[in-house]
């Protein structure tokens, strides 16, 4: 007899201690919501539950809240406290060890857990992500073609800054001719100085010896201004100065004498980028113009756009998109525009 009281008992205070332990969630609508309030923003609170996962709910439609685990919580003037919140939504208490301190939820910017990370912490942390592509076509029937393409790219990103290392390389052969056969290699360097200005710092270097370049480089330095800024969605406007150097090694007449001189031209680098990120989906538009200060008639537009899809596996994406690259001044026998259309298969890790 003793033996089942004493087990019932201890069963009962097993369930005390999970309600007590319990943080609470009351809305205007009279739902009581317990479970583990893992995020407060200016807007809404997540409550994560046994029976519902995570619970979203609008700080409008709460009546009062309920933490019994304490929080970090950073508040809109940059002041964070540690303790466990209670009150209604324009007059809560956070519980600190230095006193209570009192706010409203709209106050608070963000939240964490007692044994995470600080968000503005982690997010000024440099993280590495890599990925690394290849695609091969081929025909055959009236004309035979093979093409293979290959590129890299390394980010190192923060809140602040982005470092992105990129090579790729590029072959086409159609009809025992080549009709394609380019390599570039390049980084980008952009660093925020407020929310939405940032400077930049650019190189490319490669060769193209369908068009008989040699070797070309491009340098190029100057601010930026995020146009729009958001979770989900950037358009990033470029405007500075740009070095552009094109060696063409192999142009020479029946007579020894160069048909097109070697490029070197200081110019203005203007470019605009912009990047959507969905769930599902991700968009990327690129273009840069270079013009040369002692001819704007001589310049290069380059431009990229493509979509990308995630697979199966998260590590796996497909994208597919095009390019243009247009010289205003190509070598003799190429055209000025050059474009590509690309369906490439991606490994992505970090």
């Amino acid at each position: 007899m003793f033996k089942k009281t004493g087990f019932a008992f201890f069963g009962a205070a097993i369930l005390a201690t999970g309600t007590l332990l319990a943080d609470t969630v009351e809305t205007k609508s009279g739902s009581r919501i317990t479970g583990k309030v893992s995020r407060i923003d200016a807007s809404t609170i997540v409550i994560s539950t046994d029976f519902g996962g995570d619970v979203k709910i609008k700080q409008s439609e709460i009546a009062s809240l309920t933490t019994d685990t304490p929080i970090n919580v950073r508040l809109a003037d940059g002041r964070v406290a540690t303790g466990t919140i209670g009150g209604s939504p324009n007059a809560v208490t956070i519980n600190s060890a230095g006193g209570p301190v009192s706010a409203s939820l709209g106050d608070v910017k963000e939240s964490w857990a007692i044994d995470a990370k600080d968000p503005e912490v982690a997010a000024r942390e440099r993280k590495w992500s890599f990925e690394a592509g290849t695609d091969v076509t081929g025909k055959t029937g009236n004309s035979e073609q093979i093409g293979t393409s290959f590129s890299f790219r390394a980010t190192l990103a923060s809140s602040f800054d982005k470092l992105l290392l990129y090579t790729g390389y590029d072959r086409q052969v159609t009809d025992g001719q080549k009709s394609a056969d380019q390599f570039r290699a390049g980084g980008d360097y952009q660093r925020n100085f407020s929310p939405r200005f940032s400077w930049y710092a650019r190189d490319e270097a490669g060769f193209d010896r369908v068009k008989d370049i040699d070797l070309y480089n491009t340098a190029a330095a100057g601010l930026g201004y995020d146009i729009i800024k958001s979770a989900i969605d950037t358009l990033t406007f470029r405007a500075g100065v740009a070095h552009r150097y094109e060696n063409y090694g192999t142009n020479y007449d029946l007579l020894g004498n160069k048909i097109i001189d070697d490029l070197s031209e200081v110019g203005l680098d203007l470019g605009l980028v912009n990047q959507l990120t969905m769930k599902t989906w991700s968009m990327v538009n690129r273009i840069t113009y270079t013009p040369a200060f002692s001819d704007f008639g001589v310049y290069r537009i380059y431009h990229e756009s493509y979509i990308e899809l995630p697979m199966a596996s998260p590590r796996w994406k497909f994208r597919v998109g095009i390019s243009n690259d247009y010289n205003s001044h190509p070598v003799p026998g190429t055209e000025r525009l050059d474009t590509t259309y690309f369906a490439r298969l991606l490994l992505t890790w970090k």
